[in-house]
């Protein structure tokens, strides 16, 4: 199983990308962690908001693959817990399915992105900046990989 994040943004502080680098070293031999960046679209008085949501939609959406099971990242979306998640993942990897997870910029993403996801899902009902949501999801997928190896890294 390959998992992919594909995030609009810029470029992050280097605590942000030594903590990615990290879990995704520690997640990669299961997982096949990767973190994609896509340009944030330049906003501007003479470029509408629409405008730059839809060009961030076709960047993300350019990088999907026809056989990916894809999942828009959005605070209204379904919440799981860790072990919860962790057995959606086992799921998905035991139907030979990539993931590819979806984050949009500062305007979310567009519909584009909701429309081929088969999913969506939440970090939580909180707004969380780019940074942190870079950490979350790494570090969780880090922890999802320590559950379904069985490693103690995880506690209940």
């Amino acid at each position: 199983m390959k998992i992919r994040l594909l995030t609009v943004g810029t470029k992050m502080p280097a605590w942000v990308q030594r903590g990615v680098e990290e879990y995704e070293k520690r997640c990669a031999q299961y997982l096949g962690f990767s973190l994609v960046e896509v340009p944030l679209a330049r906003r501007s008085k003479s470029v509408s908001v629409e405008q730059c949501v839809r060009k961030e939609t076709e960047d993300l959406l350019a990088l999907v693959r026809p056989d990916d099971f894809v999942v828009a990242l959005e605070v209204g979306g379904r919440t799981f817990g860790t072990e919860a998640l962790a057995e959606r993942v086992a799921a998905l990897r035991q139907e030979g399915r990539n993931l590819t997870l979806l984050v949009g910029g500062p305007d979310g993403l567009g519909a584009g992105c909701r429309t081929r996801a088969n999913e969506c899902w939440s970090l939580s009902a909180l707004t969380l900046p780019h940074p942190l949501v870079r950490i979350v999801v790494t570090e969780q997928l880090y922890r999802v990989a320590s559950i379904l190896q069985g490693h103690p890294y995880h506690r209940d």
